[in-house]
């Protein structure tokens, strides 16, 4: 079975009815169903989130479940210029020099976890270690790194039930908010729950797929900023978007001069599922335009991810570290029900430990 398949398989593993949908819908593009908008087209996203007012507080939405986690403030629910010098300040942290003071900290969890190789390693804790070091970096929490991690992980899981069809019975709402409070608890600051969220779950989520990929592709000698960037694309560990539109708007679906190019209305108050996966062409071996498929992953405009070097950076240490030791998968089990698509357990042994275990056989 190809990379692809195997990975597809952890995709579909962790809301198998959800993701059934959009598979279903995407050659469509752009569909309505009621209120809600799913929205598979790259340039109909792109144009969503660079000129389409949103709402970032609407229930439902990222935005929604982190001012609910964050007790009633996150880091991006002010407005108009707060918002953007909010935003300008974490890209700055983030930035090349921010970038440069965390690295250090998670190249320190990466060696001493893949101290073991060509012993057998699970990717999944690890990946947990270096996203909990990291985060706790970010939001300067005191919290043990795996505690903030495990408690960042389930406080998304519960939120992420917000995102999905159906009612929502007071239990789930009981979880979601013990879940919240749990986390809360550790931060300095509340406002960074959302912060910790995302550099938790797309960390944990994205490494191991990114090293079973890697592994069942042979693409071990093959590791470089290109393959990085190109894996984030073919992963897109955040597939969806959830967003709800703040006023009405028509959107142009599909390029100046391409055959069946048709305006689409949206209204106040849509609930839009932005499908990153799609708009960035993950189910594609190659994109149509490799630059724009790559920063799709992470968002478009002022709502673009201001974490993407971080991101980029992380996995290519990750995988760097790895290679030498040509790592192949023997123990894999997709997670069930986590907020972004991921393994539960990825063990992997490196090419010595095969070769011996080949000899004495």
């Amino acid at each position: 079975m190809s990379a692809r398949s195997r990975d597809r398989r952890v995709y579909l593993r962790s809301h198998p009815l959800l993701f059934a949908l959009l598979s279903a819908t995407r050659p469509l593009r752009v569909v309505r169903l009621g209120h809600t908008v799913l929205v598979h087209d790259p340039d109909v996203y792109r144009e969503i989130l660079t000129n389409v007012p949103l709402d970032r507080e609407a229930e439902g939405t990222t935005g929604g479940s982190a001012a609910r986690l964050a007790g009633g403030g996150t880091l991006f629910d002010q407005a108009g210029e707060q918002h953007r010098d909010a935003r300008r300040s974490l890209a700055a942290e983030l930035g090349a020099a921010g970038v440069a003071r965390l690295r250090p900290i998670w190249q320190d969890v990466i060696e001493r976890g893949l101290a073991a190789l060509p012993g057998p390693v699970d990717l999944v804790p690890l990946a947990e270690d270096i996203a909990g070091a990291t985060a706790c970096a970010l939001t300067r929490c005191p919290a043990d790194p795996r505690t903030l991690a495990e408690a960042a992980i389930a406080a998304a899981a519960e939120a992420a039930h917000e995102h999905l069809p159906g009612r929502r019975d007071k239990a789930q709402a009981d979880r979601a908010r013990q879940a919240a409070e749990r986390l809360s608890a550790l931060l300095p600051e509340p406002v960074d729950a959302m912060l910790a969220v995302a550099a938790v779950n797309t960390t944990v989520a994205a490494l191991p797929r990114a090293a079973a990929w890697c592994a069942r592709a042979g693409l071990w000698d093959e590791v470089s900023p290109e393959l990085v960037r190109e894996l984030l694309r073919l992963l897109a560990p955040t597939p969806l978007l959830p967003r709800v539109a703040a006023a009405d708007a028509v959107i142009q679906a599909g390029r100046e001069g391409q055959a069946g190019r048709k305006d689409f209305q949206v209204r106040k108050s849509d609930r839009l599922i932005l499908i990153a996966r799609h708009a960035a062409e993950s189910h594609r071996d190659t994109a149509a335009d490799p630059q724009a498929a790559a920063q799709a992953v992470f968002g478009a405009g002022s709502h673009a991810c201001p974490g993407a070097n971080l991101a980029r950076a992380q996995l290519a240490d990750f995988l760097s570290a790895l290679a030498p030791h040509h790592p192949s998968v023997r123990k894999a089990r997709a997670a069930h029900e986590t907020a972004l698509p991921g393994y539960a357990r990825l063990i992997v042994e490196g090419r010595i430990a095969e070769d011996r275990t080949r000899i004495c056989a």
